[in-house]
């Protein structure tokens, strides 16, 4: 799925929403926006963007409402890869990459990850020559 196009702020909320859900623009307003000077009414102001781009979806619980992702969170991650690859790097994936290469402090179980998501990647590859 793709994301809307998101400013900064929609992006930070809606990955605060995703790593914490289901909360109350209360909780989102204490935890998120308090830190970084922001009113409650700016993240209501937000949040009730994201859910009319439906970025969030909202349940009434006795007179609360809490939201949550209206994607699953792969999904959701990797809208904001595609969003900021293509943002920020113009749909270039190689400054990604040479990242990682170079400046990015992994794991032993990360690189294992990557190289298996090669690994993934060459086999689609080689799926699409044979077909």
């Amino acid at each position: 799925m793709k994301l809307p196009n998101l400013g900064d702020l929609e992006l930070g909320i809606l990955r605060f929403v995703a790593e914490h859900a289901p909360v109350t623009v209360r909780e989102v307003a204490t935890q998120f926006g308090e830190p970084r000077g922001l009113a409650r009414t700016t993240i209501l102001t937000v949040m009730d963007r994201l859910r009319k781009k439906n970025c969030l979806r909202r349940e009434d619980r006795g007179g609360v409402f809490e939201y949550s992702p209206s994607m699953q969170k792969r999904d959701l991650l990797r809208g904001l890869i595609r969003s900021f690859t293509d943002k920020a790097l113009g749909g270039a994936l190689d400054p990604l990459v040479a990242y990682l290469v170079e400046d990015a402090e992994l794991s032993d179980g990360q690189i294992l990850e990557l190289q298996q998501l090669v690994e993934t990647l060459q086999e689609k590859r080689r799926g699409r020559e044979d077909g």
